[in-house]
């Protein structure tokens, strides 16, 4: 399969659902990740501009450590909007060039609008992908593709229907999480926040549920032409 994560900002995708990457890669299948937003508003002393490069160096250390393709749609942090046609566009470019077999994003209903806008825009390129006549210039029409939400901030608000036993692979993803410095040494060193202990907390909250040492939890968009007769998650 092809596997397409379109995460938000750079260390999403390690805090949201890298372990079940990571899995996918090792069970063969090709792995793209897509950061729709740059990052450039992550730091309190750091500059924009500045910003942006650090974070695009870590988002790059941190996928080579598991083998992923990443692309970014270079959309600046706090102006994601899923009415805006420009970054629909971009999304669009992304489905088209990936071409997966299944999309997991943002649940629409996380800790900031950023995902929340991201998770709409998603779902509406998702289908506008699959119209041939819908802006050609961006791509050949892809499938309606199946989208699975990965977990929100703290699991705030979710409750899951899928897990995925990430216990082999919980090591690389937090090795992954600390290839982004810029936000885990500020967040440690001024706010007293362990990024990384955060994300193992819930990990191992949602092993628990499903009888496992650490998992990450999704949910499935319900809808039809998105169904499909096989498990898509590892």
């Amino acid at each position: 399969m092809r596997v397409l994560a379109i995460m938000c900002h750079p260390d999403d995708m390690e805090l949201c659902c890298s372990g079940t990457l990571i899995k996918y890669k090792k069970l063969g299948h090709e792995v793209i990740v897509c950061h729709a937003a740059n990052g450039n508003m992550g730091h309190v002393l750091i500059m924009p501009d500045e910003l942006k490069e650090i974070r695009r160096n870590e988002v790059q250390k941190a996928a080579a450590l598991a083998g992923f393709e990443v692309i970014s749609a270079d959309i600046g942090d706090l102006t994601i909007n899923s009415a805006n046609e420009e970054q629909l566009k971009k999304i669009i470019r992304v489905i088209r060039y990936a071409r997966p077999d299944v999309i997991i994003t943002h649940y629409p209903e996380d800790y900031c609008s950023d995902h929340n806008e991201l998770s709409k825009l998603v779902f509406k390129a998702s289908f506008d992908a699959s119209c041939p006549h819908f802006m050609p210039e961006l791509g050949k029409a892809t499938d309606v593709t199946p989208i699975y939400y990965a977990d929100t901030d703290m699991g705030m608000k979710f409750v899951p229907t899928e897990y995925v036993d990430i216990t082999e692979e919980m090591n690389l993803k937090e090795e992954m999480l600390a290839c982004h410095k810029s936000q885990v040494v500020w967040l440690k060193d001024h706010d007293g926040i362990d990024a990384i202990e955060m994300q193992r907390i819930l990990a191992a909250e949602r092993g628990g549920q499903c009888g496992v040492k650490y998992a990450e939890a999704f949910l499935p968009l319900i809808a039809s032409q998105r169904m499909r007769t096989y498990r898509v998650l590892p």
